[in-house]
């Protein structure tokens, strides 16, 4: 395999809008909708840590909303998908509750872990997002566990893990590729390759910035795609889901190379745990997932501008007033503090 990700790994690359192929384009008309309500619902939550009114810790993946959503797409309710400490896009993209992440990092009762896990604590079972963690690397052998009771279950279903680069330094990384390919568990492994661990760059932590090469070490199936490119997510994944479903498949490893455009923590751009931001920046944002596909949308006659314009307005008063109603919720009664902690 190559063993550098070349142009993709370079700022000023991958700006143009993204080729269809033999994708029919109005599915992605509803991606395009999911995408662009997670970054509002980040906008929304980034304005509220800078004002104070959130006091949990935030990690935001705006700018990387394709891997998610193009993920998503191949998923069901009845699929194990677990997440990391960034997870709000996979916990929207697979149909979580909006009401109920934003409660949730307001700390109120009515939120998705009843106001106790903040941001980095979310769950979803009834739609296929079982939780995310903050320790990394941690929920990956849960859905290496996932994807064994999958195969035992015999009804085609898949464990999921979403996961950064970073993760694929940690020895349960390792361990779970391992053990999924000797038993050939139907497991999707999603690197989300961001190149920043924190604020330190692949370059100064792994020998090569393609993480896919560990699959290749584990013999298993893998694809190392621009993360930006939605169709590209999808479409390297439509037969490994087919498979999943049919009971045939195996582990894949998905890498998609995207850019987190706020820092690691919080709602800042400039600044990245304390680090100045690279200069590249503004050149990362010209590789928007939202905007290509918008505009490729267009292109192709599957979304007229007035119609974009609706959609966006539509999504941001669906936010507005979501956000406005966790607002008016309760907090959790000072007895949960430890009623909701051990066990009756």
């Amino acid at each position: 395999m190559n063993q550098s990700l070349t142009s993709l790994a370079d700022a000023k690359a991958h700006h143009e809008p993204i080729a269809f192929g033999h994708a029919d384009p109005v599915p992605f008309v509803q991606a395009l909708h999911s995408m662009v309500r997670i970054r509002r619902a980040e906008e929304c939550i980034a304005e509220n840590v800078a004002t104070g009114v959130i006091k949990c810790p935030c990690h935001l993946a705006i700018g990387q909303e394709a891997a998610a959503v193009g993920v998503a797409m191949h998923l069901r309710s009845t699929d194990r998908a677990f997440g990391a400490h960034r997870s709000h896009a996979h916990f929207l993209a697979m149909g979580g509750s909006l009401d109920g992440l934003f409660a949730e990092v307001l700390g109120r009762d009515t939120g998705v872990s009843r106001g106790m896990g903040g941001s980095m604590h979310l769950a979803a079972k009834e739609v296929g997002f079982y939780g995310s963690v903050p320790i990394v690397g941690a929920s990956i052998p849960i859905a290496v566990g996932a994807g064994l009771a999958a195969q035992m279950d015999k009804k085609g279903d898949v464990g999921v893990s979403f996961f950064g680069d970073g993760a694929a330094e940690e020895g349960s990384f390792h361990e779970s590729m391992n053990l999924a390919s000797v038993m050939n568990l139907p497991v999707l492994f999603v690197c989300e390759n961001n190149m920043f661990a924190s604020h330190l760059h692949i370059s100064l932590r792994q020998p090569k910035n393609v993480v896919a090469r560990y699959a290749v070490a584990h013999a298993m199936a893998h694809a190392t795609v621009d993360g930006n490119d939605i169709v590209a997510v999808w479409s390297a994944l439509k037969d490994a889901a087919a498979a999943w479903r049919a009971g045939t498949g195996g582990p894949f490893f998905l890498e998609a190379v995207t850019y987190r455009w706020l820092g690691h923590v919080g709602h800042r751009d400039d600044q990245d745990v304390g680090v100045a931001r690279k200069d590249d920046l503004s050149d990362w944002k010209g590789r928007d997932p939202v905007r290509r596909l918008a505009e490729s949308l267009a292109t192709v006659g599957a979304l007229s501008p007035k119609e974009l314009a609706a959609m966006e307005s539509a999504i941001s008063d669906e936010v507005a007033t979501a956000w406005a109603k966790a607002l008016t919720q309760p907090f959790p009664d000072p007895s949960a503090l430890l009623s909701r902690v051990w066990a009756k």
